[in-house]
């Protein structure tokens, strides 16, 4: 194992159980939890992206969740730079930083020290991009990056917009390749020792199963309420297209029914999750375990606390 800070992670599709495992990590290897979502960083919209609650915390501190305002756009550099400053944070007051979310671009830039000081921008050029992507769809785009970046167009789906746009501005300004500028960036010296645990299902339809009860709960919970406050409160266009938010927007604008709304984004979700599980897949340095394997969360915890003790000498 690479030297510095020691580093746990906890990654995998979502609904598979991070939140519960991360904190139970953190009760046992004395952690912090530091997430690793996309969509849990904006402020508000606690219901759609699944923010772990005071009671689901249950007391362990967790860091960059519900900071950025939601009509602001927010960078996987940006997010790094605040990682390495959360994970030195917790790592000089002598606990163990447990990174744990369902974003693989976010898990794998942080614990692999990717520099993104050297990758140009180009704010005119990105609107540009953003309009055309608006225009002629997703899939139109998505084609065009295969041609110049297979690599990362391998990466992303037709709907993932922000990283499409990101991926062709970069070719465009510089004639190098986003995957080109990663490699590079790997050059750097590793800063973690880092363990990661994936939790798997042998079974997928479990974890659909465990997707649609948590659709069900959200419902429940006000998740419609939510979602229609900021639908007419106009927040930013990167949140409102998050998935829990634009799956209802039909119904909301009557265009759609409930049922038809829901069923949708349960199906969305699903389709979501395998993305996931297809990012992370491809990272050897996984340790999966699987949660229908395991006859009770406490086997679960146990097998990934033995994971990581043993592999840091803990």
């Amino acid at each position: 194992m690479s030297g510095g800070v020691k580093v746990a992670a906890v990654v995998g599709a979502t609904a598979s159980g991070k939140t519960s495992l991360s904190v139970e990590l953190a009760r046992r290897l004395n952690g912090e939890v530091i997430s690793a979502d996309s969509m849990q960083i904006y402020q508000g919209l606690s219901i759609a992206t699944a923010k772990p609650t005071p009671e689901e915390m249950q007391g362990i501190p967790h860091h960059l969740i519900d900071f950025v305002p939601l009509d602001e756009e927010f960078s996987v550099a940006q997010f790094c730079e605040l990682g390495h400053e959360a994970m030195a944070d917790i790592a000089s007051r002598g606990k163990l930083p447990i990174v744990c979310g369902g974003t693989g671009l976010y898990v794998d830039s942080l614990l692999n020290n990717i520099i993104f000081a050297d990758i140009p921008s180009d704010e005119a050029l990105r609107d540009r991009l953003n309009t055309e992507f608006d225009r002629t769809g997703g899939e139109t785009l998505l084609e065009r990056l295969r041609l110049v970046d297979p690599e990362t167009a391998s990466r992303l789906s037709p709907a993932d917009k922000k990283r499409i746009v990101r991926g062709l501005e970069v070719f465009e300004l510089s004639g190098t390749t986003l995957s080109e500028f990663n490699r590079r960036s790997r050059a750097f010296p590793d800063r973690y020792q880092s363990v990661m645990i994936g939790i798997g299902y042998r079974d997928r339809q479990k974890l659909y199963d465990r997707i649609n009860l948590r659709v069900d709960s959200m419902l429940q919970a006000g998740l419609l309420d939510e979602v229609r406050s900021f639908y007419e409160g106009n927040a930013g266009k990167t949140v409102i297209q998050a998935i829990g938010c634009k799956e209802l927007l039909p119904y909301l604008r009557g265009e759609q029914t409930l049922d038809e709304a829901v069923e949708n984004l349960k199906m969305e979700t699903r389709r979501f999750a395998k993305r996931q599980l297809t990012w992370f897949r491809r990272n050897d340095k996984i340790i999966w375990i699987y949660a229908d394997e395991c006859d009770s969360f406490g086997i679960l915890a146990s097998r990934a606390e033995n994971e990581i003790r043993s592999r840091m000498n803990l």
